[in-house]
Protein backbone atom coordinates (compact mmCIF):
# COMPACT_ATOMS: atom_id res chain seq x y z
CA UNK A 1 0.00 0.00 0.00
CA UNK A 2 1.57 3.32 -1.08
CA UNK A 3 0.80 6.12 1.33
CA UNK A 4 2.00 9.65 1.87
CA UNK A 5 0.59 12.71 3.57
CA UNK A 6 -0.22 16.09 2.06
CA UNK A 7 2.78 17.59 3.85
CA UNK A 8 5.13 15.11 2.27
CA UNK A 9 5.98 13.35 5.54
CA UNK A 10 5.95 9.60 5.46
CA UNK A 11 3.08 7.94 7.26
CA UNK A 12 2.78 4.64 9.01
CA UNK A 13 -0.27 2.62 8.14
CA UNK A 14 -1.65 -0.56 9.60
CA UNK A 15 -2.01 -3.64 7.45
CA UNK A 16 -4.68 -5.31 9.56
CA UNK A 17 -2.32 -6.85 12.11
CA UNK A 18 -0.17 -5.18 14.72
CA UNK A 19 2.48 -4.87 12.02
CA UNK A 20 2.73 -1.33 10.67
CA UNK A 21 4.16 -0.58 7.26
CA UNK A 22 4.90 2.58 5.41
CA UNK A 23 5.63 2.68 1.77
CA UNK A 24 5.25 6.42 1.32
CA UNK A 25 8.07 8.58 0.02
CA UNK A 26 9.28 11.79 1.66
CA UNK A 27 8.21 14.04 -1.23
CA UNK A 28 4.51 13.14 -0.93
CA UNK A 29 4.22 12.16 -4.57
CA UNK A 30 3.29 8.80 -5.99
CA UNK A 31 6.22 6.42 -5.84
CA UNK A 32 7.98 5.93 -9.15
CA UNK A 33 8.75 2.54 -10.70
CA UNK A 34 12.34 2.52 -9.37
CA UNK A 35 11.09 3.20 -5.83
CA UNK A 36 8.49 0.43 -6.09
CA UNK A 37 11.17 -1.93 -7.48
CA UNK A 38 13.45 -1.08 -4.53
CA UNK A 39 10.67 -1.74 -2.03
CA UNK A 40 9.79 -5.03 -3.73
CA UNK A 41 13.45 -6.10 -3.80
CA UNK A 42 13.84 -5.39 -0.08
CA UNK A 43 10.59 -7.19 0.75
CA UNK A 44 11.75 -10.23 -1.26
CA UNK A 45 15.00 -10.70 0.72
CA UNK A 46 14.96 -14.29 2.02
CA UNK A 47 15.26 -15.03 5.72
CA UNK A 48 18.79 -16.45 6.26
CA UNK A 49 17.58 -19.19 8.61
CA UNK A 50 14.45 -20.19 6.67
CA UNK A 51 15.18 -19.08 3.08
CA UNK A 52 11.85 -20.26 1.67
CA UNK A 53 10.18 -17.21 3.24
CA UNK A 54 11.03 -13.56 2.64
CA UNK A 55 11.48 -11.01 5.40
CA UNK A 56 8.11 -9.60 4.31
CA UNK A 57 6.40 -13.04 4.48
CA UNK A 58 7.93 -13.52 7.92
CA UNK A 59 6.50 -10.18 9.05
CA UNK A 60 9.76 -8.69 10.31
CA UNK A 61 9.81 -5.95 7.65
CA UNK A 62 7.94 -3.15 9.40
CA UNK A 63 8.56 -0.02 7.36
CA UNK A 64 10.31 1.11 4.18
CA UNK A 65 10.70 4.87 3.59
CA UNK A 66 12.44 6.01 0.42
CA UNK A 67 13.84 9.51 0.01
CA UNK A 68 14.48 9.79 -3.72
CA UNK A 69 16.18 13.20 -3.52
CA UNK A 70 18.69 12.12 -0.86
CA UNK A 71 18.96 8.63 -2.42
CA UNK A 72 18.40 7.01 0.98
CA UNK A 73 16.08 4.30 2.19
CA UNK A 74 15.19 3.84 5.84
CA UNK A 75 14.11 0.31 6.70
CA UNK A 76 12.60 -0.70 10.02
CA UNK A 77 12.80 -4.38 11.00
CA UNK A 78 11.76 -6.31 14.11
CA UNK A 79 13.56 -9.53 15.08
CA UNK A 80 11.59 -12.70 15.65
CA UNK A 81 13.12 -12.69 19.13
CA UNK A 82 15.66 -10.54 20.97
CA UNK A 83 19.17 -11.58 20.04
CA UNK A 84 18.16 -13.31 16.79
CA UNK A 85 21.49 -13.96 15.03
CA UNK A 86 19.92 -13.55 11.57
CA UNK A 87 19.32 -9.80 12.04
CA UNK A 88 22.90 -8.88 11.14
CA UNK A 89 22.72 -10.86 7.89
CA UNK A 90 19.30 -9.36 7.08
CA UNK A 91 20.64 -5.82 7.65
CA UNK A 92 23.61 -6.53 5.37
CA UNK A 93 21.30 -7.92 2.67
CA UNK A 94 19.09 -4.81 2.88
CA UNK A 95 22.16 -2.57 2.53
CA UNK A 96 23.36 -4.65 -0.44
CA UNK A 97 20.00 -4.41 -2.23
CA UNK A 98 19.82 -0.65 -1.60
CA UNK A 99 23.34 -0.15 -3.02
CA UNK A 100 22.34 -2.16 -6.11
CA UNK A 101 19.57 0.41 -6.71
CA UNK A 102 21.87 3.37 -6.01
CA UNK A 103 20.60 4.11 -2.48
CA UNK A 104 22.19 4.21 0.95
CA UNK A 105 20.26 2.15 3.49
CA UNK A 106 19.64 3.09 7.10
CA UNK A 107 18.44 -0.12 8.78
CA UNK A 108 16.81 0.34 12.17
CA UNK A 109 15.73 -2.40 14.58
CA UNK A 110 12.60 -1.95 16.66
CA UNK A 111 11.91 -4.33 19.55
CA UNK A 112 8.53 -2.98 20.62
CA UNK A 113 5.96 -4.14 19.91
CA UNK A 114 7.54 -7.57 19.98
CA UNK A 115 7.24 -9.66 16.82
CA UNK A 116 4.56 -12.32 16.81
CA UNK A 117 3.85 -15.20 14.45
CA UNK A 118 0.52 -13.49 13.80
CA UNK A 119 2.52 -11.07 11.60
CA UNK A 120 3.47 -13.88 9.20
CA UNK A 121 1.61 -13.77 5.91
CA UNK A 122 -0.68 -16.60 4.84
CA UNK A 123 1.57 -17.06 1.80
CA UNK A 124 4.58 -17.35 4.11
CA UNK A 125 2.85 -20.03 6.20
CA UNK A 126 1.98 -21.91 3.00
CA UNK A 127 5.62 -21.72 1.86
CA UNK A 128 6.77 -23.17 5.20
CA UNK A 129 4.29 -26.06 4.88
CA UNK A 130 5.33 -26.77 1.28
CA UNK A 131 8.98 -26.79 2.38
CA UNK A 132 8.25 -29.34 5.13
CA UNK A 133 8.09 -27.00 8.14
CA UNK A 134 4.89 -26.97 10.17
CA UNK A 135 3.72 -23.34 10.24
CA UNK A 136 2.67 -21.70 13.51
CA UNK A 137 -0.97 -21.63 14.50
CA UNK A 138 -2.76 -18.60 15.88
CA UNK A 139 -1.57 -17.24 19.22
CA UNK A 140 -3.97 -17.53 22.11
CA UNK A 141 -5.11 -14.20 23.45
CA UNK A 142 -3.69 -13.30 26.86
CA UNK A 143 -6.44 -12.23 29.22
CA UNK A 144 -5.56 -11.16 32.79
CA UNK A 145 -7.21 -13.70 35.05
CA UNK A 146 -6.31 -16.16 37.81
CA UNK A 147 -4.01 -18.84 36.53
CA UNK A 148 -5.54 -22.29 36.45
CA UNK A 149 -3.70 -25.47 35.73
CA UNK A 150 -4.82 -27.72 32.93
CA UNK A 151 -2.90 -30.09 30.76
CA UNK A 152 -3.49 -29.92 27.07
CA UNK A 153 -1.80 -31.69 24.22
CA UNK A 154 -0.78 -29.35 21.43
CA UNK A 155 -1.60 -30.82 18.04
CA UNK A 156 0.78 -30.11 15.19
CA UNK A 157 -0.03 -31.48 11.76
CA UNK A 158 2.74 -33.12 9.76
CA UNK A 159 3.51 -30.92 6.72
CA UNK A 160 4.60 -34.02 4.77
CA UNK A 161 1.62 -36.39 5.09
CA UNK A 162 -1.03 -34.34 6.95
CA UNK A 163 -1.23 -36.63 10.01
CA UNK A 164 -2.05 -34.97 13.34
CA UNK A 165 -0.32 -37.84 15.19
CA UNK A 166 3.03 -36.13 15.86
CA UNK A 167 5.43 -35.92 18.80
CA UNK A 168 7.85 -33.24 19.85
CA UNK A 169 11.39 -34.65 19.91
CA UNK A 170 13.14 -31.46 21.01
CA UNK A 171 11.78 -28.02 21.97
CA UNK A 172 14.63 -26.50 19.96
CA UNK A 173 15.32 -27.47 16.36
CA UNK A 174 17.82 -26.13 13.85
CA UNK A 175 17.11 -22.59 15.11
CA UNK A 176 15.68 -21.28 18.38
CA UNK A 177 12.39 -20.36 16.71
CA UNK A 178 11.75 -23.94 15.58
CA UNK A 179 11.05 -27.23 17.41
CA UNK A 180 11.95 -30.69 16.12
CA UNK A 181 9.02 -33.10 15.72
CA UNK A 182 8.39 -36.59 14.37
CA UNK A 183 5.29 -37.83 12.59
CA UNK A 184 3.96 -41.17 13.83
CA UNK A 185 2.12 -41.64 10.53
CA UNK A 186 4.94 -41.37 7.99
CA UNK A 187 7.73 -41.63 10.63
CA UNK A 188 9.53 -38.61 9.16
CA UNK A 189 11.07 -35.85 11.30
CA UNK A 190 10.16 -32.23 10.56
CA UNK A 191 10.63 -28.73 11.96
CA UNK A 192 7.79 -26.80 13.53
CA UNK A 193 7.92 -23.00 13.48
CA UNK A 194 6.92 -22.22 17.07
CA UNK A 195 3.96 -19.97 17.77
CA UNK A 196 5.14 -16.80 19.54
Amino acid sequence: MVTSSATGASTRTSTGSSKGTSTGDRQGSAAGPATLDLRAAIAAIPDPEVPVVSIDDLGILREVVVDEQARTVTVLITPTYSGCPAMHAISQNIEHVARRYGYVANVQTELSPAWTTDWMSAAGKDKLREFGIAPPGPRSEVVPQPVGLRLMARRVTCPLCGSADTDEISRFGSTACKALRRCNGCREPFDEFKTM
